[in-house]
């Protein structure tokens, strides 16, 4: 099943979004080809992205579909055992205990999509929410309720907290939740079971 139709106009807000933020980064954003630090540690994607993922090995040259799903595979292979869900589904569990296991999960595994020869995204066009919103300031709420701005350790180094604010990249989150609503919800998985599906 593809990503909805109005999947590609949620992209192209992101992607201008995190353009705007980009400008008014300046060289406070550090993020570049080559500077893969985000691309390790296991996190959810939801059903959108899971959908997008799936495109994109139907999409995708054979010779770069076929490493990434051989990556996918090795992933697997190495996690399963410890997987905080259903491994024939690639459901993440969502009991307190499996949520718990989740955030000490495969923390410095490599994306399967990460090309470790060049340090590109082999699915770039179609990479998960969450590697669109990395890197500018993004605002988010904690468990307690706490608001606060986050961004990528590396970026912002030198910046103050009016420049930080001043860059905060905005979220359609209500865009993306009617999406996941007629996707049928959210059911997440991790990057190596979204592309073998």
């Amino acid at each position: 099943m593809p990503p909805p139709p109005r999947d590609r106009e949620l992209l192209q807000i992101i992607d201008a979004n995190f353009a705007d933020a980009a400008r008014r980064s300046g060289t406070h954003l550090a993020c570049r080809i080559g500077c893969t630090q985000c691309c390790h540690g296991a996190f959810a994607v939801n059903t959108l992205d899971a959908l997008r993922l799936s495109e994109a090995m139907r999409r995708a040259e054979p010779a770069i579909a076929a490493a990434v799903k051989q990556r996918a595979r090795a992933w697997i292979a190495e996690y399963d055992a410890d997987f905080p869900g259903n491994t024939e589904t690639g459901l993440l569990g969502t009991s307190e205990e499996e949520q718990a296991s989740f955030e000490e999960f495969a923390n410095d595994a490599p994306c399967p999509a990460l090309d470790p020869a060049t340090g590109r995204c082999d699915v770039y066009a179609w990479r998960p929410m969450t590697c669109r919103l990395f890197g500018p300031p993004v605002r988010s709420v904690n468990e307690d309720g706490d608001e606060g701005l986050g961004h990528c350790e590396l970026c912002f180094t030198t910046a103050t907290t009016e420049q930080i604010a001043a860059s905060e990249m905005q979220v359609p989150h209500k865009i993306e939740a009617k999406l996941l609503a007629k996707a049928g919800g959210d059911r997440e998985t991790v990057v190596a079971f979204a592309l073998l599906r």
